[in-house]
């Protein structure tokens, strides 16, 4: 009875001592669960992250994601690595001296340079067909970096993945702010073009930069350029074509007889700091009106083709909304400065003065 008794006594001091164990291991686990996290946020590929609390080392390699960091006023002392997309020190001076951690957004990661910038978190593209999301993730989660994939190129998430960042770094005053002026901005040319029947929609062809090379490429209904176009009183005439991309028949524009053409910028030489000083824009425009049976379209009848830098496809979008509805209809936003709307954009959130070609336009436009 002596000998049961001490090894029952002795069973109950064991799991006492590993419980006790047990507990002490989990509070020096920096792992976060739901339960015990601060800040959960939901990315645009559906991931949910959870922290403790602000990260105070990102990484992240496109300009759209800095750019909303600083339309929310976070402060830039947080980034630890960039890429070489933030090589205009005009506009990026405080990365000046951030180490590099891929050459461009689109670029393979050095992943020396990104481990040696110890990072919490890495903002990549969610959707972007240039950027495997998924193959990223897989790489850096497992080594403790979490990867928060936003776009800022799509207009019906914009508000949430801004949302997003305002969350994870609380800012959701200055989110707030920022929405009521992009509210401000909408109604500005909602109210404009309300009273616009389909009859005077102008029909729009949207190439993609990848038309600079082959056959047209053009923009879909799932791009963010059929947003943009939409509410600035167009109307896209291959939105309903599958795909963000797609390749098209000459003869398909042809049939369409658009009453205007558009083309990203994003290869072009325009954008802040840019002049299209070899006048590409010039020579592409030149270049569309050979193709064969073109110049009978009405977009190049009437001198009707516009190429807009890559800001319109970012966080800007919703501030460069009115130039495009003035380029459409010019009637109805005669009294609007549109371009002082870009201008103040680039003075109240980045602290520099509007510089640079933005748009090109065909003499009609």
């Amino acid at each position: 009875m002596f000998n049961n008794r001490n090894l029952a006594i002795f069973q109950v001091l064991l799991v006492c001592f590993c419980s006790i164990g047990v507990w002490q291991y989990s509070l020096q686990d920096d792992s976060v669960t739901p339960s015990d996290s601060n800040i959960q946020v939901v990315d645009s590929n559906g991931i949910i992250h959870n922290f403790e609390s602000s990260p105070e080392r990102v990484a992240m390699t496109n300009t759209y994601a800095a750019t909303v960091m600083r339309m929310l006023d976070v402060n830039s002392s947080v980034v630890a690595g960039v890429s070489g997309d933030f090589y205009d020190e005009i506009i990026w001076p405080e990365y000046a001296d951030t180490p590099i951690i891929q050459q461009s957004a689109h670029s393979e990661i050095d992943f020396e340079a990104l481990l040696d910038c110890r990072p919490e978190v890495y903002i990549v593209f969610a959707t972007n067909g240039m950027v495997d999301t998924n193959a990223i993730r897989e790489k850096l989660e497992p080594v403790g970096i979490k990867v928060l994939a936003l776009d800022f190129y799509k207009y019906d998430y914009l508000r949430y993945e801004i949302s997003v960042i305002a969350e994870l770094f609380g800012k959701q005053n200055e989110a707030d702010l920022l929405f009521e002026e992009f509210d401000y901005i909408e109604s500005e040319v909602s109210n404009r073009i309300s009273g616009l029947n389909e009859s005077h929609r102008p029909q729009i062809v949207m190439e993609h930069h990848a038309s600079l090379t082959r056959d047209p490429v053009v923009l879909t209904g799932t791009s963010q350029w059929t947003d943009i176009i939409e509410r600035a009183g167009g109307n896209n005439i291959f939105k309903d074509l599958p795909g963000h991309t797609t390749h098209v028949d000459m003869e398909a524009i042809l049939d369409a007889n658009p009453d205007v053409i558009m083309f990203d910028g994003i290869t072009f030489d325009i954008g802040f700091n840019s002049y299209d000083i070899d006048d590409q824009c010039g020579t592409h425009m030149s270049f569309i009106e050979t193709r064969p049976g073109f110049d009978s379209l009405n977009a190049v009848i009437d001198n009707r083709m516009i190429i807009m830098s890559g800001e319109f496809a970012g966080p800007m979008m919703i501030h460069g909304l009115p130039t495009l509805a003035k380029i459409l209809h010019p009637d109805l936003f005669e009294d609007l400065d549109a371009e002082s709307i870009i201008s103040d954009y680039f003075v109240k959130y980045h602290d520099v003065e509007m510089q640079g070609k933005f748009v090109c336009k065909s003499l009609g436009s």
